[in-house]
């Protein structure tokens, strides 16, 4: 897992260090001397994470961060302070700025590591939810980008993992206002309220009495419910080996208690924020794949979606040796009632056509919009006189009922033309075949007077 790395620092001389310790460690390195170089470098080059001093001349690290994260096209990049400040005060003010940690000087070198490692898989995940929601910017993916998932003005819910009570009323009090703390002291029940509940993040103890934390942390990594679920491990010691053990299995922060109640507030805050993006940027890649494959129009599977799962139907129906039935259905002098009543009144007989065509068939039975006004339905199991008698119901059905236009009571005379085709087993027949095949009877239905089935048997 390699990562390309930004090294942000004044002294040439930690800008070295930091940069051999982590070529060893197979990263490629890039560094800066200043903020205006790192913000250039940023603009010009694929950054993974960046390391970053922050008492720097000019621009000085918290301005920096500021500007990463206020930019769309670098906000998801992880910034990592590395400081010799102490005061809380100024750690405070960099998770505000944006920071996702703190590292303070000189660095622990397995702090380092762990952390970059941990971040690197963040970064992964990231790059990989917005490379799927990549097309979607024509419908406000960058929107949704600039917002950062921003989470609504609802308390987060916390679940706490520890044994004592005492933890429970400490962080009830960190986080009043903030959050709805819940509290689980055992530790495999908590793992099963994690699993079943909402919640925005989870604090698990690094100190159970009997239990390995490593196992929880473990546990709820494995579990899709959980899989992405922040976790903070709560210790009440600097354990170094514990904690990069916990980074490496998916932790996502660690504080030691005691701790400042305004640092932990503004962790979990980035912890929730971040996880409001991942949720978001999550749902926006369901929407898109359920807008790519279906017809905006009339709600049914598209072309596309059809021309996929109809080789999946054909190839099992020939598996199985069963039968397989197509037909593809054009309304009738369909350019006539847009010349009438305009693209809006067409609109509402496609739609009307589509309802009635789903009512009509079998929830096995795929319909699609074929393009304009033409469309299939897809029929497993269904040989070919069955195939027929249906197109015949469904031509009975649109021809019988007249189509209503607009709340004006209006209604115009409508019918279709349909060609059926079953799937010729024997012969190896292809999806493509069978569909031309279908649209050969739908052609001859036509120039036979319209409004009638033509079927072709196998």
């Amino acid at each position: 897992m390699t990562a390309r790395i930004l090294v942000v620092d004044d002294n040439q001389l930690n800008l070295d260090l930091l940069n051999a310790r982590l070529t060893m460690e197979y990263y490629e390195v890039l560094t800066a001397m200043n903020g205006a170089e790192a913000l250039d470098t940023l603009e010009r080059e694929n950054i993974d994470i960046v390391l970053l001093d922050v008492m720097m001349p000019g621009i000085d690290g918290f301005e920096v961060c500021q500007r990463i994260k206020a930019n769309p096209a670098t906000m998801d990049i992880p910034v990592v302070m590395v400081t010799a400040l102490d005061q809380m005060e100024d750690r405070v003010r960099g998770l505000q700025a944006g920071a996702d940690d703190f590292l303070t000087k000189p660095v622990n070198e397995m702090q380092l590591l762990a952390r970059v490692k941990s971040l690197v898989r963040l970064k992964m995940l990231t790059d990989e939810l917005r490379l799927r929601a990549h097309t979607t910017r024509d419908i406000a993916i960058e929107e949704l980008l600039r917002n950062q998932g921003k989470a609504g003005h609802e308390p987060a819910e916390v679940l706490l993992i520890d044994e004592r009570i005492s933890v429970f009323e400490r962080f009830s009090g960190i986080m009043r206002g903030a959050a709805r703390l819940h509290h689980v002291n055992d530790p495999k029940a908590g793992v099963q309220a994690a699993a079943e509940g909402r919640f925005d993040c989870a604090i698990i103890s690094a100190d159970f009495s009997d239990f390995d934390p490593l196992r929880v942390i473990s546990q709820l990594r494995s579990l899709d419910r959980t899989r992405f679920l922040p976790i903070i491990l709560s210790s009440d010691i600097e354990n170094d080996t514990l904690i990069a053990r916990a980074l490496e299995l998916g932790v996502n922060d660690y504080v030691v208690r005691p701790v400042d109640p305004n640092e932990f507030v503004a962790r979990l805050k980035t912890q929730v924020r971040r996880k409001a993006y991942h949720d978001g940027l999550r749902s926006n890649v369901a929407e898109l794949i359920e807008l790519a494959v279906t017809d905006g129009l009339t709600g049914l599977h598209n072309r596309r979606y059809l021309d996929t799962h109809l080789e999946t139907l054909v190839e099992r129906a020939h598996k199985r040796g069963r039968a397989l039935s197509l037909l593809i259905t054009d309304i009738d002098h369909f350019k006539a009632v847009n010349d009438t009543h305009g693209h809006d009144g067409g609109d509402e007989v496609l739609r009307e056509f589509a309802r009635r065509l789903r009512n009509q068939v079998r929830g096995m039975d795929l319909v699609c919009r074929y393009g304009g006004e033409e469309f299939v339905i897809v029929m497993p199991d269904t040989p070919a006189l069955m195939a027929a008698e249906i197109a015949e119901r469904l031509r009975f059905d649109i021809a019988d009922t007249p189509f209503a236009l607009g709340e004006g009571g209006m209604e115009i005379a409508v019918t279709a033309s349909l060609g059926v085709a079953t799937l010729d087993s024997d012969a190896g027949e292809t999806a493509a075949n069978l569909i031309k095949k279908a649209d050969t009877a739908l052609y001859e239905a036509k120039a036979g007077g319209r409004n009638r089935v033509v079927a072709k048997a196998a």
